[in-house]
């Protein structure tokens, strides 16, 4: 049976942490993530492996975070992009769909924020071209997003096929609002939020969100809805809320 919409999420875990480190929550966000039943998840600030943490919490999942927010229902792939003494974290996908293949693209431009782009290729029932995914995590200065977003682009426009249907998202950390026109211009990207309501989700802190931070960028898809996820039972399971979109294909087999 051909798959007409997909329900996305885009979401920066915070490593399984309580916005100030002092409670796991990577089991509270597996529930929450059950129950939204997503086809397609983004992730970013996942924990590959923590050696201090694993002492520290007594319920450390023993599998790594992106294994085992996806449980049996969703395949995942996990892209290291920041290591140090005790492990390593990055960004992360989760698909309910088979991942035809996959890549982890470094957008590093120095050692105090290792960032990266995950980028896979999903074959989904009944469509006549697969889903390039891409989960994306930005640094905080303006002049290195600048530099991210340019090699960001070069990346897509080297690796995606310009007819092929894509999803871009997560945590761009654009409090200046730039990215969107640039990815608009460059790479004829929409965002769904800012197409259906006007302007970008706010989506941080995740108790009272005030900054866009987070973002879901779509192009030869159809959006029918968007949402901030920040009450219940989301709220206290990171210090960003996640972004839910529900998007459309029109052309399937």
């Amino acid at each position: 049976m051909a798959e007409r919409t997909l329900r996305v999420a885009s979401y920066n875990l915070h490593k399984g942490l309580s916005a100030f480190n002092r409670r796991l929550v990577v089991h509270d966000v597996r529930e929450a993530m059950r129950q939204l039943a997503p086809d397609l998840v983004l992730l970013q600030e996942v924990q590959g492996e923590h050696r201090r943490n694993e002492q520290r919490f007594l319920h450390w999942p023993q599998d790594p975070q992106h294994e085992y927010l996806a449980g049996d229902e969703l395949n995942a792939i996990y892209g290291c992009n920041a290591n140090y003494k005790h492990g390593h974290h990055g960004n992360a996908l989760l698909s309910r769909f088979p991942i035809r293949r996959w890549d982890n693209h470094d957008l590093t431009l120095h050692r105090l924020e290792q960032r990266g782009v995950l980028h896979a290729v999903l074959e989904i029932p009944g469509w006549d071209r697969p889903l390039h995914a891409l989960s994306v995590h930005l640094n905080l200065r303006a002049q290195d997003r600048r530099k991210q977003l340019a090699l960001l682009a070069e990346y897509v426009h080297a690796e995606v096929p310009q007819q092929a249907p894509m999803v871009l998202a997560g945590d761009f950390n654009d409090w200046r609002q730039e990215a969107t026109p640039f990815l608009r211009r460059e790479l004829g990207l929409s965002e769904a939020f800012e197409t259906l309501h006007g302007s970008a989700a706010r989506s941080f802190p995740a108790r009272l969100p005030i900054l866009a931070l987070d973002r879901i960028y779509v192009r030869g898809l159809g959006i029918e809805s968007a949402d901030v996820l920040a009450g219940a039972p989301w709220v206290g399971l990171s210090d960003h809320a996640p972004l839910y979109t529900l998007l459309s294909r029109g052309t399937v087999n």
